[in-house]
């Protein structure tokens, strides 16, 4: 058996279909899609051509899991000086684990920031009162992320032709805006008490910050291990909920014996700085993405020049390439060529995905125009 890696399935009910069909296609039954560990496996003698035809029909793409077997046009890379090998290995962690782990921060936050109104105002302090405000937010935020990621596990439609993986990034958007907001808010409130500081519980939020770092630390390791532009932005908020607890602890030690009540708003006013400044940049990402903006990691004139360099490319037009979900990319081109053989113009097409498949460039669309005088 021969095993390959295969990109563009989002579900296990898409694996299974694409699995049917392959095996219709070749008539056998002996083609299976680990949709888990994202692996194709079929025996040694199959003609892998065969299933490339309806991968890119179906627009998926299989990849040898042993990088000798891969196409001579992946080494053209190289040997071109455009080398983009590192992002073979980006991990599509499965969105329906990712939900889950969601749903478990959302409770998480929840219950703490219940906890948090309650002792804020027990303990009398601006820090946790602050805090309580935007982990709220965290969980409103949380909540939706979660619903979001739910529904972007869901394939396309008639109504959603690309599928729904955006709704992803509508919750990443969604957070960031929550986080941003609140983190201006909480700047305008807490300025006021640094000229009227206000003597604080110490002792209480000494012990409530113990808990809140193991809680907070918890719901952080659980969205690090995510991958999508939705847990990258979650995974923000909770470290930075982790290192605004560990200001809490120490403030608390520091007023227990010094009395330097005014530590307790600057440090409100350093956790809402810290979050605007580490929000934003990720905010701006997301935004991006949905505006279609090529993505950073892609240099589209190079690209351009590598289509060109293809043998039997005369000229290319409407080279646009565009991410999906953050982690998945888009791209549709138009190249005029001399070759009017549907095998010659198919090798082609393959040699092309083959340029942008180590981009993670998993959804093509190329149009080939008939050009025998070359005036293209």
């Amino acid at each position: 058996m021969k095993n390959y890696r295969i990109r563009g399935i989002h579900s296990e009910k898409r694996a299974k279909a694409i699995e049917e069909k392959f095996n219709r296609a070749i008539n056998t039954d002996s083609i299976r899609i680990d949709y888990p560990h994202r692996t194709l496996s079929f025996p040694s003698d199959l003609d892998i051509n065969k299933l490339n035809r309806i991968a890119a029909f179906e627009k998926i793409i299989i990849e040898a899991e042993d990088n000798s077997e891969q196409e001579d046009s992946h080494s053209h890379q190289h040997e071109s000086g455009h080398s983009h090998s590192h992002h073979q290995d980006v991990d599509f962690s499965s969105s329906d684990k990712a939900a889950k782990n969601m749903k478990i921060v959302f409770i998480i936050n929840l219950f703490f920031s219940i906890l948090e109104f309650f002792f804020g105002v027990l303990f009398n302090s601006a820090a946790i009162l602050t805090d309580a405000v935007h982990d709220l937010g965290d969980a409103i935020s949380i909540g939706l992320a979660w619903f979001f990621q739910k529904i972007s596990t869901r394939q396309a439609d008639a109504k959603y032709s690309f599928g729904h993986q955006r709704f992803s990034l509508l919750g990443a958007l969604v957070t960031g805006g929550i986080l941003l907001t609140g983190s201006l808010f909480l700047i305008a409130n807490t300025i006021p008490i640094l000229f009227d500081p206000q003597p604080v519980n110490y002792q209480g939020m000494f012990w409530l910050a113990i808990f809140a770092i193991v809680a907070n630390g918890y719901s952080a390791w659980l969205m690090n291990r995510g991958s999508s532009a939705n847990e990258s932005m979650l995974n923000l908020h909770l470290l930075e909920d982790v290192l605004g607890w560990i200001g809490v602890l120490i403030v608390s030690i520091v007023v227990k014996y010094t009395e330097w009540y005014i530590l307790d708003p600057i440090l409100s006013l350093i956790i809402a700085a810290f979050i605007i400044w580490q929000a934003w940049p990720l905010f701006k990402e997301t935004a991006q993405i949905f505006l279609e903006v090529v993505p950073s990691e892609i240099d589209i004139e190079a690209i351009r020049e590598e289509i060109l360099n293809i043998s039997g490319v005369h000229s290319l037009a409407h080279l646009h390439i565009w991410s999906i979900d953050g982690e998945e990319h888009a791209m549709s081109v138009t190249i005029s060529t001399d070759n009017f053989s549907n095998d010659g113009r198919e090798k082609l097409k393959e040699k092309i995905r083959s340029l942008v498949i180590p981009l993670n460039v998993t959804h093509t669309t190329i149009e080939t125009i008939a050009d025998p005088d070359n005036i293209l």
